[in-house]
């Protein structure tokens, strides 16, 4: 008789593989219609000067009608894929990060992997706001690493202005609509670091939905619910916290910020990103992603956007260490160092 039936104890087989995860390739869709700051002023009552200096952003991206959450997400996993050199048929599972799929269930994750040519993926949304490609990454390298899943197809994607105000003067510039996407799957080195991550649930009403879908329903009149912000009290939190969270992420991968080629932090704001760098001492020779100057705030899709832009621009080579990091809704964060692919 085994020990576990002498015991009364069920026998539960555990499932290691014994590898390590890596990024295997990224890919970006960003919307056709480029927006500029003259567009969204008369709405707010501001100018283009004042959201520079606010934000640091000069245009942004809105998705036209036929750019879906789904649409778009299917260009930039095709392009994560070829860069990657992977065939859908490869992929086990399928982790869709949005807070903008406006229908509460199912997922869109399925949708996707269908149109892509998976072959029964598992396939699931998650919703951690600004965080959530982190948190994508995170959850797709623990399953590549436990066994549960060889490749992994993480997206980020967002159509943040079907719940955006435009006359709402803290959060109608900021916004912005497009997806990222990467495969995560086997590696014979640790190329993902630990993660470091965490909520500041005390500060839950900081970035939120205004309206209750209860009181979308209760309404007489048709209403949307919308995205709000306190601006000031997310910076003061991020360009300070984050930067913590970023040296502990930096210390849990065995590495300091001279071992950096680039850093990769979410695109909220221009002046948060460059809090952070002065806060982290970050030398001049890390190459800083700066992709909100011209696509906006993309909420889930901001850092996979944002290494993608490095890519293109010729900032971000195969091999380079970066350290990604998000912050957003939740008050919900993550941090991890990769290398990249």
């Amino acid at each position: 008789m085994s020990q576990a039936a002498a015991t009364g104890a069920p026998r539960v087989l555990a499932t290691t593989t014994g590898t390590h995860a890596r990024i295997l390739g990224i890919g970006a869709y960003r919307p056709r219609r480029l927006v500029p700051n003259s567009e969204v002023v008369d709405a707010i009552d501001s100018s283009d000067e004042w959201i520079q200096q606010r934000s640091g952003i000069r245009t942004r991206r809105f998705a036209e009608p036929d750019e879906s959450v789904q649409m778009m997400s299917v260009a930039a996993a095709r392009e994560a894929l070829a860069h990657a050199r992977i065939d859908a048929r490869q992929i086990d599972a399928v982790v869709v990060a949005t807070v903008s799929h406006l229908m509460q269930t199912p997922a869109i994750a399925p949708a996707i992997a269908t149109e892509l040519g998976c072959e029964e993926p598992a396939a699931f949304d998650i919703s951690a706001a600004c965080a959530g490609f982190s948190h994508g990454v995170t959850l797709a390298a623990d399953m590549v690493r436990g066994g549960s899943a060889r490749h992994v197809l993480v997206i980020g994607v967002e159509r943040l202005t079907d719940i955006l105000d435009a006359t709402d003067r803290g959060t109608a510039f900021i916004f912005a609509d497009g997806a990222g996407a990467a495969v995560v799957g086997p590696s014979e080195v640790p190329a993902i670091g630990p993660v470091v991550w965490g909520s500041d649930g005390e500060q839950f009403d900081l970035i939120r939905q205004r309206e209750d879908w209860r009181d979308v329903m209760a309404s007489p009149t048709p209403i949307t619910p919308h995205l709000t912000m306190q601006g000031a009290a997310v910076f003061r939190w991020a360009s300070f916290t984050m930067a913590k969270i970023g040296l502990q992420a930096l210390d849990r991968a065995g590495i300091t910020v001279d071992d950096l080629d680039c850093f990769v932090p979410h695109q909220a704001n221009m002046r948060i990103t460059d809090a952070m760098a002065r806060a982290m001492k970050l030398p001049d020779s890390v190459r800083i992603a700066r992709d909100v100057a011209d696509q906006g705030n993309t909420s889930a899709a901001s850092v996979p956007l944002a290494l993608a832009r490095l890519y293109e621009d010729g900032d971000a080579r195969s091999g380079d260490v970066a350290l990604l990091i998000a912050f957003g809704a939740g008050l919900a964060y993550a941090a991890q160092v990769v290398v990249l692919p």
